[in-house]
């Protein structure tokens, strides 16, 4: 045993200083070689390990993530991801494998077509090339779902093992091939008196980077990701991940099985024996939950620990929520890129410098009010924060005045 674990230790340690040696500049194709001859195959969770430990020593996430892509090119082939592991028809681990194949095809249906593209004479309308191209693209988006159900379903339970290095590095590049996705549908839109050469340029500068982005992604899963959630998570966790999957949708394919973990059964209903009082009225606990699922806002209450402990069910969702979130760390529900914003806010909260915090941004033609309130007790002891999101688009709108006594029922008639 302890051989074992000295071998490990040893494979590791070169692991490390190749992944270093490529930060340092050097090419994946002057490493590659090195790696395979002395490391031969490298076990998935050995990469997991390294990667961990580079974040716990202090390299930062936003440097691994320059390195993710660079090292899997140099690992390319050389990863042992512990062989086949068998599924169940419909299980989460299979619906993300064939949301991958579905995925794949689409990438070499589109490289089909840039190549297509590119060889066509400089004179030549390329209208109809990038309106196939357009179609293609198009399915591709439809990744979001597959990255949005990682998020908020996958990466919570490995979080829950403390193996917080890789989901954060992989919602990063999640990030980074949206921002990727979204400037080829731009350009793409933008295309519609192009030339030839300047289609063929779109390609090459926006729309092949992107694909790729997304291909790469597709290997980094199929590599580390998925085995090391097999090795890791449940049954339980898995019956988890499969009931909140639907809500979030799935990505060009929708399973033909729904599975079940053994034994699962249904969520009994919500329904106490008494009234929750307060000091200014009562509820029953059905007519609260009915309250704050009608509110026109979405709510999250995150605890003084900074543990995600509720959020609303509301009709319109502003933002995906799944009950996957509930007791985990609120860091983790943000991309890496604003998780020192969000520290920031808990801890002025804390300190009692803030109580409330506010922003607003556009989103797909909506205008969207998201605020940060503190909670405290009576003895101004922190409870934890609040919060709210809420489209305004039509409230920004309205003008003039709705009186009460001009409200119109359902019959139409003037009340």
């Amino acid at each position: 045993m302890s051989e074992t674990i000295h071998d490990q230790r040893k494979r590791m340690d070169l692991l490390k200083h190749m992944i270093l040696q490529l930060h340092e500049g050097k090419a994946p194709d002057a490493v590659r070689p090195q790696l395979v001859r002395l490391l031969g195959k490298v076990p998935y969770d050995e990469v997991v390990k390294v990667e961990q430990e580079l974040i716990n020593e202090g390299l930062p996430t936003e440097e691994v993530m320059k390195l993710c892509d660079i090292h899997t090119e140099a690992l390319q082939g050389a990863i042992d991801d512990g062989g086949d592991k068998n599924v169940p028809a419909g299980h989460p681990v299979d619906v993300f494998q064939q949301e991958n194949k579905a995925l794949a095809w689409e990438i070499s249906q589109l490289e089909k077509l840039f190549d297509e593209l590119e060889a066509l004479p400089e004179d030549a309308d390329p209208q109809a090339s990038l309106h196939d191209i357009r179609v293609r693209f198009n399915a591709l988006m439809d990744v979001e779902k597959h990255y949005l159900r990682k998020e908020n379903l996958l990466f919570p339970f490995l979080e829950s093992r403390n193996i917080t290095g890789p989901p954060t590095v992989m919602w990063g590049k999640h990030d980074e091939t949206r921002e990727l996705l979204k400037a080829g549908i731009e350009a793409l839109e933008a295309s519609g008196e192009a030339s030839a050469s300047d289609a063929v340029a779109v390609v090459d500068m926006i729309l092949r980077p992107a694909a790729e982005a997304v291909s790469g992604m597709i290997d980094k899963e199929e590599q580390i990701l998925i085995p090391m959630c097999l090795d890791t998570l449940d049954e339980s966790d898995w019956g988890k991940i499969a009931q909140g999957s639907a809500e979030l949708g799935y990505c060009l394919v929708v399973p033909e099985v729904e599975w079940r973990s053994a034994g699962e059964h249904a969520e009994p209903e919500t329904e106490a024996g008494g009234r929750i009082r307060l000091p200014s009225g009562s509820f029953a606990p059905k007519e609260l939950e009915a309250v704050l699922n009608t509110i026109p806002f979405d709510v999250t209450f995150v605890d003084a620990d900074d543990t995600v402990q509720y959020f609303s069910e509301g009709r319109e969702r502003i933002f995906a929520r799944t009950r996957a979130i509930l007791g985990r760390k609120v860091q983790y529900c943000h991309p890496p890129k604003s998780v020192d914003i969000v520290q920031r806010i808990l801890s002025d909260f804390r300190a009692g410098k803030q109580v409330q915090a506010r922003f607003w941004i556009e989103l797909g033609g909506k205008f969207i009010c998201i605020e940060y309130f503190a909670l405290s007790d009576a003895g101004g002891t922190y409870l934890g924060c609040l919060e709210v999101s809420q489209d305004l688009t039509e409230k920004r709108a309205l003008t003039g005045q709705q009186r009460l006594l001009n409200y119109v029922g359902a019959d139409g008639a003037n009340e």
